[in-house]
């Protein structure tokens, strides 16, 4: 029989799922490198390709900072740490056409390439997906923008706030307009940057999994508007069914009956009563059985369309009771409830705690970057504890240079002297 010790030094050494996988990222801003660091948190080896002395748009998005922008030097900030941990950072000047050759040619040997230029925007360089597919056939490329790679919108810019206006997101997000303060609000995080990264994300494994079968890899399109339409959901399925345009009900839920925020006697809490046996619970354990008896509510369709009769009956007996007290009573009767928390109150959360959410990536020479751990757990891989921090601008320039292309030092420094390269930073200048 394997010992407990044993079992774990085994586990450490199985491979990581993509450490066979070299992967160029072109990306900046979230959308794309938050697909990179996932391929990253999964083995993959990531290496990121930056402006020199300015970098991914994202590295002066503050403050806050992890590192202070410094003269020559535009920092860490903690926008851009959310999205690139486990990458080697290569500035290299893509207007400069030794700089371009040196990046064609990462391309060339990559499994994986990611970018979000506008559309037609890397011909120029001979790194679109035809010239870097017909150089190297085995990549699977894959190309992120607002709104695709044709149609009449397809030469705009794409913002997250912009994709979430135009993808019905905010049409369905806030308050209706009776009430006061009402109107379209946007997700307080970028959420359709993120849908695209995990959509590029999903298409980027199944394009390697067909690789592996046929041997040819693929072109992946993936946009915003249509990350974000597909985001809609039961939203998007009712209209398509029926034709039901969807307002806006603020915490509400458009078919589900009570799935809202209630106020209790100190602050608020949510319920997500999912079915008639959680309704039910929670009527006993609110003392309210004649609304389970109810012929109107008894049932969640009955709930849904009697909704202005039943919310006021809850809010009034939900507002006798403090926060702690509902929770401790509706759990135990194993009613679906929760606290709204503050993101201190998340990180403080015991729950949160043990499962090690927050995890410290301690930069050599340099500060510790707590970042989020990746919500993927494997039972032979740790996806997040011992990756490595976000990179400085310009932290790996020369050893990938080197390791990967031979380049000499001297041939670094003269690259480096006009500016064609940025070899960064240490953290203790």
């Amino acid at each position: 029989m394997v010992g407990a010790e044993t079992q774990t030094q085994e586990i450490a050494l199985v491979p990581a799922p993509l450490a066979h996988i070299k992967v160029l990222d072109l990306s900046r801003i979230l959308a794309g490198p938050l697909a990179a660091q996932y391929l990253g948190d999964l083995g993959a080896e990531v290496i990121k390709i930056e402006r020199p002395g300015k970098g991914d748009d994202t590295r002066d998005w503050g403050p806050p900072f992890f590192v202070d922008p410094r003269d020559g030097d535009p920092g860490i900030s903690a926008y851009f740490s959310c999205a690139n941990r486990n990458k080697r950072s290569v500035a290299i000047d893509l207007t400069d056409a030794e700089g371009c050759a040196l990046v064609a040619k990462l391309a060339d040997e990559a499994d994986v390439v990611i970018e979000n230029f506008k559309a037609g925007g890397l011909v120029k360089y001979g790194l679109d997906a035809a010239s870097v597919r017909a150089r190297n056939p085995r990549a699977v490329y894959c190309s992120i923008t607002g709104f695709g790679q044709t149609g009449p919108y397809a030469h705009r810019a794409g913002y997250d706030f912009l994709t979430q206006a135009m993808g019905g997101l905010m049409s369905v997000t806030g308050e209706p307009d009776t009430v006061p303060g009402g109107g379209p609000v946007k997700v307080g995080v970028a959420i359709s940057d993120q849908f695209t990264g995990l959509n590029a994300l999903a298409g980027i494994m199944a394009a390697l999994i067909k690789r592996d079968q046929t041997g040819e890899g693929e072109h992946i399109e993936v946009s915003l508007l249509e990350s974000t339409i597909a985001g809609l959901v039961n939203q998007a399925a009712s209209y398509l069914a029926d034709g039901t345009v969807a307002g806006r009900l603020g915490n509400a839920h458009p078919t589900v009956v009570p799935y809202q925020a209630f106020a209790t006697a100190d602050g608020h809490l949510i319920l997500a009563v999912g079915n008639d046996t959680q309704f039910a619970r929670f009527c006993e354990a609110a003392g309210c059985d004649a609304l389970a008896a109810d012929p109107q509510f008894r049932n969640n369709s009955g709930r849904v369309t009697n909704r202005a009769a039943l919310i006021p009956e809850i809010s009034a007996v939900m507002a006798t009771r403090t926060s702690a007290d509902w929770l401790s009573s509706l759990e135990a009767k194993g009613v679906p409830c929760g606290p709204i928390n503050t993101i201190d109150a998340v990180f403080n959360d015991p729950h949160v705690t043990a499962r090690k959410v927050r995890v410290p990536l301690p930069h050599e020479n340099g500060p510790t970057v707590d970042v989020v751990a990746n919500p993927i757990r494997m039972a032979g891989h740790e996806t997040t504890a011992g990756a490595t921090p976000p990179p400085r601008l310009g932290q790996h320039t020369a050893d990938v240079l080197q390791q990967r292309l031979g380049l000499s030092d001297d041939a670094i420094k003269a690259l480096a002297a006009r500016g064609a390269i940025d070899l960064g930073r240490p953290f203790d200048n």
